[in-house]
């Protein structure tokens, strides 16, 4: 099997260098407190820490983006405006129309799957936070990469557990999973990503993969922190990785 090297930008940013290609996820390259805050209104306090490298740097030798979803978090003013046009743009169909709008000239919508080079990516579904309020989150989509002779990633994305989750799992069998574990509170009440209890399910359901979280200290709805999740899974015995900004891990 060949290594893949994947690298956390800030938030769930990530530089994957997979099958001879890098794919740039969800930029969100703004500087720190420069958007809305998700938690006192009428604030930018959000990102709430600074990217780790400059932008030249962080899209330097870009081949494709991959957007699970159009929130600010993942996509933001400034990547719209820095990012090159002409870069393979891959989202979910319903932000297909956004991204062209954006200007960018190569926008290919994933209703199920789409090939880049020798990359197969699969589309999946999951839920940003409970049945009530996803009216007001709107869709999100993971993406299952996979290619000969590399292991198997799944981006989950920003879905909390739940059966359909898990079914991904079991379908696609991944050896290296990437989950958003901040932990994020909705208005004041409704946890929409996965925290530390519902990552640990994660890495129960595929004791074999290798998990990866991100979306961890960097906004100010998310209350998960690295340390509370790195001692959950210590008391589990569980393995897990929890990237600092702008480190890399190959794998």
């Amino acid at each position: 099997m060949k290594q893949v090297e994947i690298q956390l930008i800030r938030n769930a940013t990530l530089k994957l260098s997979y099958a001879g290609k890098t794919i740039l996820v969800d930029p969100m390259l703004s500087p720190k407190n420069s958007f809305m805050s998700f938690v006192v209104p009428n604030q930018n306090l959000n990102p709430t820490k600074d990217l780790p490298f400059s932008i030249e740097k962080i899209t330097q030798d870009i081949d494709a983006v991959l957007l699970t979803h159009s929130h600010p978090d993942h996509f933001d003013q400034k990547a719209m405006e820095v990012l090159d046009k002409d870069l393979p743009f891959y989202t979910q169909p319903a932000d297909n129309e956004l991204v062209k709008n954006a200007n960018f000239t190569q926008v290919e919508s994933i209703s199920d799957t789409a090939s880049f080079y020798d990359i197969n990516i699969v589309r999946t579904s999951g839920k940003h936070g409970p049945a009530e309020i996803l009216p007001q989150l709107g869709e999100v989509s993971g993406f299952v990469l996979k290619a000969t002779d590399y292991p198997t990633i799944y981006i989950v994305g920003d879905c909390i557990w739940d059966d359909e989750i898990e079914a991904n799992i079991e379908k696609f069998n991944p050896e290296i999973i990437i989950t958003n574990s901040g932990g994020a509170i909705f208005m004041g009440k409704d946890r929409i990503l996965m925290d530390e209890k519902e990552t640990i399910k994660v890495a129960k359901k595929a004791p074999n993969a290798q998990i990866i979280s991100v979306h961890i200290e960097s906004l100010d709805h998310c209350k998960v922190t690295r340390e509370s999740l790195k001692a959950a899974f210590n008391r589990e015995n569980l393995e897990i990785f929890i990237p600092k900004d702008g480190e890399s891990l190959t794998l």
